[in-house]
This record gives C-alpha cells, sequence and structure tokens, in this order.
C-alpha cells in the first residue's frame, strides 16, 4: 500500500481548500466566540480532513468506508454551526449559502468514494 495515499484523492485535495475557506471566515467571528462556536467549527472541518487521512491507512475498504462516513457527520456538524453563526449574525446569508455549496460537493464525494469501496469487489479468475 502506498503510503499517504490520501494525498492522492480529490476528496482529500478539496476538503484542504475548503478547510482554507472556512478558515478566512472563522476569523472574522467576534473574540468572544473563539473558544466557543469557533474552535468547534474548526475542530469540526479539521475532522473531515484527518479521518481521510486515517482512514486511508485501514486495511479493510469497510473500516475506510467508516471513516469517511465519520466526515460527512463532521461536515454536517460544520454546516449546522454556520447555521448558528447565521443566527447569531458572524457571518452573511452569502457566505453560509457559500460554505453549504461546498460543503455538499465534499458530502457527494465522500457518498461515491463510500459507495466504491463498499461495491462487492470482482474476483478475478485465473487464466490457463
Amino acid at each position: 500500500m502506498k503510503t499517504f495515499r490520501f494525498r492522492d484523492f480529490q476528496v482529500y485535495k478539496d476538503a484542504r481548500k475548503f478547510r482554507s475557506k472556512v478558515g478566512a471566515i472563522l476569523k472574522q467571528f467576534p473574540q468572544s466566540e473563539k473558544y466557543r462556536l469557533v474552535d468547534q467549527v474548526h475542530r469540526s472541518c479539521l475532522s473531515v480532513l484527518l479521518n481521510v487521512a486515517e482512514g486511508s491507512a485501514k486495511h479493510s475498504d469497510l473500516d475506510f468506508a467508516r471513516f469517511l462516513e465519520m466526515s460527512i457527520g463532521s461536515l454536517n456538524e460544520l454546516v449546522a454551526g454556520f447555521d448558528a453563526a447565521i443566527d447569531d449574525q458572524f457571518i452573511t446569508e452569502e457566505q453560509r449559502k457559500a460554505i453549504e455549496i461546498e460543503a455538499e460537493n465534499l458530502i457527494k464525494q465522500l457518498g461515491g468514494f463510500i459507495k466504491t469501496l463498499r461495491a462487492p469487489k470482482k474476483e478475478s479468475t485465473p487464466t490457463s
């Protein structure tokens, strides 16, 4: 198995870009939210990236798929955090929507990846 193969996955590359965008938005939150909402949203975003990486080192596709599912859960948590941010008027509706669109894209990528990992493997027959 290739070392650090997660770096080849498009979903990992996209999650890195997404994390940067989320971080830029979090910088505009009030300082009073640094150890509350900002911390929680940042951890959920980082979790997406780290679960893809950690899962890629598992010895079975089903284990890897489980880690990708955790990434989806973290994206849902992140979107909920941005819903709270809009409620508290820390961000604009446009910012919330942009994050939601990118989160949906990542969820679709992760879902497709999970489907591939869970698909029954075709056995190869030896040729004589």
